[in-house]
């Protein structure tokens, strides 16, 4: 592929804009030399967005061409998607201007500012599909998934194309291609209703107790870097009071068993979770009859369960960040973390031109 000239020389800034982290990634003649990934809670208004993204200034030149995805529209601080996705818009002219400004419109491609405010159902948490068509470049069969803080995609591709079945949330939602769990911010509720505590399936709590940061803390799977928000309890970040957390879900106290009995306890609930991803990555291969010994593709702060999840389907596992050029390790795991920031950018750097 070759990247327009003009835009050789200048930064690409790519922006994932989401309900609750904002993520950047930094591209320079092709290669990503930085990313990043704030807290910012859509929920609690732009603001935060915008606290997000003055932290996040200084790392970019005045003249960088800035490329968007979201997927902050279905936040619940508006009232629809589609409200959600004009308030984003309105935000980044707002920020950016109109200037080297570029939408990514998912199956539509790259559209200027002015054009997104016409391509709603495009535009909406496409951010899914940008990093998948990074990823279908490679031009082999391949099952691309991110696992984030909150949900994983799950995404076919072959032949240099994605084979996905759904495209909006709702159809990805129906075929698998979107599991609402993630690896961080999911309530452990939401993963199941009972766990077994001492060879007896227990209830759970049907209370936000606990969150999935809790298990990858006393499985010592967890990155403490990436886990951008307050415990469910305000308390502190350690084994002893995520295994507080944990015990509170079946109404005990954590003295109450052995600290062995607790980690069996998280590790349960973590192949609780895999098991769904499982389920949802089984049914994109059957739809999209993906070659058995087409590899996982995987990306997000959830790659830790996504290698399990390779050795599930008995498929060789590829890290994200080896698809793309960067300047050093550490810029080549952020960029797998805020991966569709990644995408974008490099989607835009090394675009075709006549």
């Amino acid at each position: 592929m070759k990247a327009g000239t003009a835009e050789e020389e200048k930064q690409v800034i790519g922006w994932d804009i989401g309900g609750a982290h904002l993520k950047m990634a930094r591209a320079e003649n092709g290669r990503i030399t930085h990313a990043s990934t704030v807290k910012a809670s859509m929920w609690l208004g732009l603001d935060q967005v915008r606290d997000a993204l003055n932290r996040l200034r200084p790392l970019f030149a005045p003249d960088a061409t800035h490329v968007f995805t979201m997927t902050g529209e279905l936040s619940d601080g508006f009232p629809s998607r589609e409200a959600g996705i004009r308030g984003i818009l309105d935000f980044i002219g707002t920020e950016f201007g109109h200037d080297n400004i570029h939408i990514y419109a998912g199956r539509t491609g790259f559209v200027g500012l002015s054009r997104a405010y016409d391509l709603g159902p495009d535009i909406a948490s496409a951010n899914w599909h940008a990093t998948a068509e990074w990823s279908a470049k490679t031009g082999s069969d391949g099952l691309f998934v991110d696992m984030g803080s909150t949900t994983t995609d799950i995404i076919a591709f072959g032949g240099g194309k994605l084979r996905n079945s759904g495209y909006s949330d709702a159809e990805r939602l129906l075929t698998g291609e979107l599991v609402y769990t993630g690896f961080t911010r999911s309530a452990l509720i939401g993963i199941s209703e009972r766990v077994p505590v001492r060879g007896t399936m227990t209830p759970l709590m049907n209370e936000y107790f606990a969150n999935t940061a809790d298990l990858g803390r006393v499985l010592g799977t967890l990155d403490e870097a990436d886990d951008h928000y307050p415990a469910a309890d305000r308390r502190t970040k350690s084994l002893a009071g995520s295994i507080g957390r944990i015990a509170r879900m079946v109404g005990r106290d954590s003295a109450d068993l052995d600290e062995g009995e607790w980690i069996d306890i998280a590790r349960w609930f973590s192949e609780h979770q895999l098991r769904m991803i499982y389920d949802g990555a089984f049914m994109v291969a059957g739809n999209a009859r993906l070659n058995p010994a087409a590899p996982v593709i995987g990306a997000g702060i959830g790659r830790p369960q996504i290698m399990q999840l390779a050795k599930r389907l008995e498929r060789p596992y590829v890290d994200f960040g080896t698809l793309i050029a960067a300047a050093s390790e550490d810029a080549r795991d952020d960029a797998s973390k805020a991966a569709p920031a990644a995408a974008v950018a490099l989607l835009w750097s090394t675009r075709e031109t006549l």
